[in-house]
């Protein structure tokens, strides 16, 4: 089976502007202040799994649970395209994403600093309806094209990279002043747009197509 390395970095762009590891070091620095060094590895381990865990469930279950529920895919992909999009313009104004910022009720209500790993900071920040949604789609393109293998390098190198900033965020904090991960959320929020519109062009074209037939 030949891989598209092409479709491989695809799907690792995506999910590196979606959950934005530099952008979150800040914010895991955050949630786990005054945190002995052993508990921050292990929020760290905790959430690399539970994000691990998210993603391969969106990408090997997320259509079939579509299906249940009578939605197309490319219903889905529109709807995702256009969540994506709003994640986006979030991003590009240097604003947090509501997609993907708890709200502070929510905060009050979850036993927030008891277990940062599962919420906030797997879901929704980086395990988010975004992310779900960018999976489901490129999960189904890759059944659809015999492109589980270009998906699977892309996912886990992408997966790779996330493990490296959550268990050396206490390092590479020291080095990210606010101007870098600013730089950093509005430069992944123009990849991000951009995919996006992909997405919704796509999901559009097949859609008009099939109204014409």
């Amino acid at each position: 089976m030949a891989i598209d390395f092409t479709f491989s970095m695809k799907v690792f762009s995506s999910l590196f502007a979606i959950m934005n590891p530099v952008a979150n070091i800040p914010v895991f620095l955050s949630l786990t202040e005054g945190m002995a060094e052993g508990k921050k590895r292990a929020v760290a381990a905790t959430t690399f799994i539970g994000v691990t865990i998210g993603c391969a469930i969106s990408v090997t279950l997320g259509e079939t649970i579509l299906n249940v529920f009578g939605v197309s895919i490319d219903d889905f992909r529109l709807a995702g395209g256009l969540l994506v999009l709003l994640i986006a313009l979030d991003m590009v104004h240097g604003s947090p994403s509501a997609q993907h910022t708890p709200q502070q009720r929510e905060v009050g209500e979850s036993g927030y600093d008891q277990d940062v790993a599962i919420f906030p900071l797997t879901t929704p920040l980086l395990v988010g309806p975004g992310t779900i949604a960018t999976l489901v789609v490129f999960g189904h393109a890759a059944a659809a094209n015999g492109e589980i293998g270009s998906l699977a390098i892309g996912l886990v190198v992408f997966l790779a990279l996330l493990a490296v900033a959550l268990f050396s965020a206490p390092y590479l904090g020291r080095f990210l002043s606010a101007k870098v991960t600013a730089i950093a959320r509005r430069l992944m929020g123009m990849i991000l747009a951009a995919i996006a519109v992909e997405m919704m062009a796509a999901s559009l074209t097949t859609i008009f197509k099939g109204l014409v037939h």
